[in-house]
């Protein structure tokens, strides 16, 4: 029987950090894929790269990537490296928001 990457056991705490992790990395593809509408480029050579599968193939990939280090870093009960990387993606989003209002004065 296969367990559960983050189990009922699991404490509110790291649930909560988790759901956060999910929402940003949901935004981050958002707001990407508006930036790069808007006529913004990749900011990360190595998402750069992985866009050339598409925009939203690549950014699924990276997501991916993303989603599988987040879980291997629940197993292993770090929370503060999670609590770190939301923090890290809620740059992440906030930049791509400027980026796109940046893109959109140019254009207008």
């Amino acid at each position: 029987m296969r367990r559960p990457l983050v189990s009922t056991s699991s404490s509110p705490r790291t649930r909560q950090i988790l759901t956060i992790f999910f929402s940003l990395q949901v935004l981050d593809i958002l707001t990407t894929l508006a930036g790069l509408r808007a006529g913004a480029s990749e900011g990360s050579l190595f998402i750069g790269r992985l866009l050339a599968f598409g925009p939203l193939t690549g950014l699924v990939i990276s997501k991916a990537l993303a989603l599988g280090l987040a879980a291997y870093a629940a197993v292993l009960q770090r929370e503060r490296l999670l609590r770190f990387v939301n923090f890290w993606f809620a740059g992440v989003v906030a930049r791509n928001l400027v980026v796109i209002n940046a893109a959109l004065q140019q254009l207008g």
